[in-house]
């Protein structure tokens, strides 16, 4: 590999791995600031409160044009899992990248 190919294929690589670093991070930034709604959600769901708002729905005893997605049991909490889990894959993944860069790589 020539320098000008070395150098044209190190400035893409720096392109996409900038692109991507940047949506990673607003990202990241979303994901932090939606952690306090979802432990709202979370207090909700445990609760008595849930209970109660989803046996008024079952008894039909809410305005039918009332959104009710919160009261879906598997929807509530598939989303409070996935939360969970992606946290976790966050930690993981943290953890792997430092073991990853202390690694030696060589250039092409």
């Amino acid at each position: 590999m020539t320098r000008t190919e070395r150098i044209s294929r190190m400035e893409l690589l720096f392109d996409e791995s900038k692109e991507v670093i940047d949506r990673f991070g607003r990202a990241l930034e979303d994901f932090a600031e939606i952690q306090t709604k979802i432990a709202e959600l979370d207090v909700y769901y445990t609760s008595p409160h849930w209970r109660a708002d989803f046996e008024a729905d079952e008894a039909g005893r809410l305005p039918a044009d009332l959104k009710r997605g919160v009261l879906s049991e598997d929807g509530l909490y598939e989303l409070l899992d996935e939360n969970n889990r992606l946290l976790e894959q966050l930690q993981g993944r943290m953890c792997t990248s430092s073991s990853e860069m202390n690694m030696n790589t060589e250039l092409p």
